[in-house]
């Protein structure tokens, strides 16, 4: 990996730390670069602006949910229908490890970033499209007769609890929102043949 590079990923982690732990409005770059250890002209050779900073962090987040999520869950529950709840189960293992200890950074970045064409909210509608549809997809698999409806119900379910982990501090609200979630699935029978 070479000294930019290493640069560009020190960055990231920096502004992911900060931005998470104290908020996109509370975080100025000052704090990035001093984090970082780096100089604010180092900062703007990587990223033109905050703005896109705070893309780049959302795409990093999204990045390793991609790239984790699916495996944790299958490693974790033997049937489709399982699978779906297991979702829940790893919300709330996120939630207990303290990396998620204040909600969907998603929904955090795209309550304070302005304007409806801010780069972050962008990353943010693409995550939780991607989530929608990775929850639909399991729900296929289960064969559930309507799965893109399933996957929006039980999604709604998932940012409730990162709402009530936010506001709350509720780390208990994922597996409130797995009990939940069984409910829904019960509703959503029969299953297709």
């Amino acid at each position: 990996m070479s000294a930019s590079d290493l640069t560009h990923a020190r960055l990231l982690e920096s502004a992911t730390e900060l931005f998470y732990a104290q908020g996109i409005a509370a975080t100025g770059v000052d704090k990035v670069v001093a984090r970082a250890g780096v100089s604010k002209p180092t900062l703007y050779a990587h990223f033109r602006s905050k703005d896109e900073l705070v893309a780049a962090v959302l795409e990093r987040r999204h990045g390793e949910r991609v790239a984790t999520l699916d495996a944790w869950v299958r490693a974790h529950a033997d049937s489709p229908r399982e699978r779906l709840l297991a979702v829940f189960d790893w919300l709330a293992t996120w939630h207990a490890s303290g990396e998620g200890e204040r909600g969907c950074a998603f929904v955090n970045a795209a309550a304070e970033v302005a304007g409806p064409d801010h780069p972050a909210r962008e990353v943010a509608r693409r995550h939780k499209r991607w989530m929608r549809e990775y929850l639909a997809g399991l729900a296929d698999e289960a064969g559930f007769c309507d799965p893109k409806r399933l996957g929006s119900d039980l999604m709604l379910l998932v940012d409730g609890a990162n709402a009530r982990v936010t506001v709350d501090g509720d780390l208990d609200a994922a597996t409130d929102a797995r009990r939940l979630a069984a409910m829904v699935l019960d509703a959503h029978q029969p299953q297709c043949a």
